[in-house]
C-alpha cells in the first residue's frame, strides 16, 4: 500500500485560552498526541508540527494562524493535511478516524 505521511500541526500558544483553565497547553497537547499516534499506529510514518500562534509566521501556517486569532478559536487548533480537524480539546478516536482514512492500519 501507497501510504502517504500525514502532517499534524498544533497551533496554540504557551499561555491557555480563557475557556482552556483545566487543559494541558497546546505544546503538552501536541507532545500527547505523538505519543498516543505513535502507539495507536507503530512503525507509520506521521509528523507532528508545533505552532506558536503568537510567534511570527509565513506561508500556510500563517493563514491558520490569522484564521484562529481572527475568529477566536478554541486553541489547541488541530490540523491534518491543510484542514483543521479538532479546536479546543481534541478527541483522539477523531484524529484516529482521519488517519484510518488516509490509509494508516491499526496493528493491535
Amino acid at each position: 500500500m501507497d501510504l502517504s505521511q500525514i502532517i499534524i500541526k498544533v497551533f496554540g500558544g504557551e499561555q491557555k485560552c480563557a475557556s482552556c483553565v483545566n487543559l494541558p497547553t497546546s505544546k503538552e497537547t501536541a507532545e500527547w498526541l505523538e505519543a498516543a499516534i505513535s502507539r495507536k499506529f507503530p512503525d507509520q510514518l506521521f509528523s507532528i508540527e508545533y505552532v506558536d500562534i503568537f510567534s511570527p509566521t509565513e506561508g500556510e501556517n500563517q493563514k491558520f494562524v490569522l484564521q484562529i486569532l481572527e475568529e477566536d478559536l478554541f486553541y489547541p487548533v488541530v490540523v491534518i493535511n491543510n484542514e483543521i480537524v479538532a479546536e479546543g480539546n481534541p478527541r483522539l478516536k477523531d484524529i484516529y478516524e482521519i488517519m484510518e482514512q488516509h490509509g494508516y492500519r491499526d496493528v493491535v
